[in-house]
């Protein structure tokens, strides 16, 4: 709490602290509704159990700092080249970020202006691929991302895109990948996933792209917190160019980054442009304008809380947690990708429970757990229905939570999978009373287990907000 300055261990009050409060102040009074909504959705994150693999919490400090007022500075270009004036300490903010991120990581080269991993990986393919060039990635039902050469997205229809894809354990076809790289001959191979629970041997990949002369593209989305605290390998002096994003395991703003190891000098396609030049080409002015300076300096206080024994801790927890999970879930009978994970990420199979993963999530979310639909290999529902379920652990060790709690976290999921009478793909009947106890079990659980900085008090209770 900040104290008039002037007395023994007080703290000089903060004219930006100050400038939030007051336009929270203002808010509350001019715009009721919009700041209702607001409380509304700080009570629903405090009192459901959040199990979206692809999320994190930002600590109340990272809020405040997406929230400065920063957000007034025009600013294309970057620090010490702008091309508008009133850039000084935005600049140093962004020197702050970027060296952050080199450190977290052990990177050469960072850029972070990014406004998601989807636009990092655009600019990346860009800068990398010509137009109609080959690109070898992870199918998107096998685990891969939209931005990975998906026909839904830009990049499969800017690019060639070639898929590689699973063997019969569920796990990456590393033959099949060589395979492909040679048939195909790739400039660019993507090594990443979005629903894929073991460790990538981004080693193996980085040997597939050697041999047929292609630069290989890291995207650890996903599982960058793990990487930052050495609970997955890292690829980042094996990859010509590492991408993430700095929600979905940073506990970051919404944004991206591009890094660059032990590659950071070599030459781009064109023989001369080292990699990291050409990344910085690659943001600006190629595919972005002017960048989120507040989003940079709330990326500068979520990399600035990595690399602590709390962050490692944390990091440690997610894998356990996920490990417990499926393990727990495995022995009640679900079907399980692979059979269980190494990171933070489970995925059921729900065919062989004849419920759609749309009517899973639906019901999940009607008792307070939030776990969102994902197809599996072979699955004939679309993207929309999907046949499985994908969950993840990090915002529950965020809240402090290990391998005990999730016995209750297993009990509670399969209460609802095995009770949830499917009438269709889309529509359910479940026990209103059921119902009922499992949304009492997740708030008294979440109390337990607060979002770390977050008003413990901020629970929902029934259809009120208590503060």
């Amino acid at each position: 709490m900040t104290r008039t300055a002037g007395g023994a261990g007080t703290t000089p009050p903060s004219p930006h602290m100050a400038l939030l409060r007051e336009g929270a102040e203002r808010l509350r009074a001019a715009d009721p509704a919009l700041a209702g909504l607001l409380d509304s959705e700080l009570a629903d994150q405090c009192s459901t159990l959040a199990m979206v693999a692809s999320s994190s919490a930002a600590d109340p400090s990272v809020l405040a700092a997406a929230g400065a007022v920063l957000s007034n500075v025009t600013a294309e270009g970057y620090p010490g080249a702008r091309y508008h004036p009133g850039s000084a300490c935005f600049d140093e903010v962004e020197r702050l970020a970027e060296a952050r991120a080199r450190t977290v990581f052990g990177a050469r080269y960072a850029n972070v202006q990014p406004h998601s991993c989807s636009s990092a990986n655009l600019s990346v393919l860009t800068s990398l691929l010509p137009p109609g060039g080959v690109l070898l990635g992870l199918g998107l039902d096998e685990g891969g991302h939209l931005t990975h050469g998906s026909s839904a997205s830009v990049t499969g229809h800017l690019f060639h895109a070639v898929h590689y894809g699973l063997d019969e354990h569920g796990l990456i076809d590393y033959d099949g990948v060589l395979r492909l790289a040679r048939e195909h001959r790739p400039r660019v191979i993507v090594a990443g996933a979005s629903a894929y629970p073991r460790r990538i041997d981004f080693a193996r990949f980085r040997a597939v792209a050697d041999d047929v002369g292609a630069y290989l593209l890291a995207d650890i989305s996903h599982i960058a917190g793990l990487v930052a605290s050495g609970e997955h390998p890292s690829p980042l002096d094996l990859a010509h160019v590492t991408t993430t994003s700095t929600y979905k395991q940073l506990g970051g703003p919404r944004g991206g980054l591009i890094l660059v190891g032990a590659e950071h000098r070599t030459p781009g396609p064109d023989g001369h442009t080292g990699l990291a030049d050409l990344m910085r080409r690659a943001v600006f002015p190629r595919s972005q304008g002017t960048p989120n300076p507040a989003a940079i300096a709330a990326k500068a206080r979520a990399l600035g809380m990595l690399g602590t024994e709390e962050a490692r801790w944390t990091a440690r927890m997610i894998v356990e947690d996920a490990r417990a999970l499926a393990e727990g879930l495995a022995g009640r009978g679900h079907r399980l990708l692979t059979g269980g994970t190494d990171n933070h990420m489970v995925v059921v199979d729900l065919r062989p429970a004849r419920i759609s993963g749309l009517v899973a999530e639906r019901a999940l979310e009607e008792c307070g757990i939030l776990a969102n639909r994902n197809r599996v290999p072979g699955d004939s529902r679309p993207p929309a229905v999907a046949g499985g379920l994908r969950l993840g652990t990090n915002i529950l060790a965020q809240r402090g939570m290990g391998p005990a709690e999730m016995a209750d976290c297993v009990d509670l999921i399969d209460r609802i999978l095995t009770a949830v009478v499917s009438v269709d793909d889309t529509t359910y009947t479940l026990d209103p009373q059921l119902c009922r106890r499992a949304r009492a079990e997740v708030r008294e659980l979440c109390g337990r287990f607060p979002l770390p900085g977050y008003p413990a008090a901020t629970l929902r209770t029934g259809s009120e907000v208590s503060l």
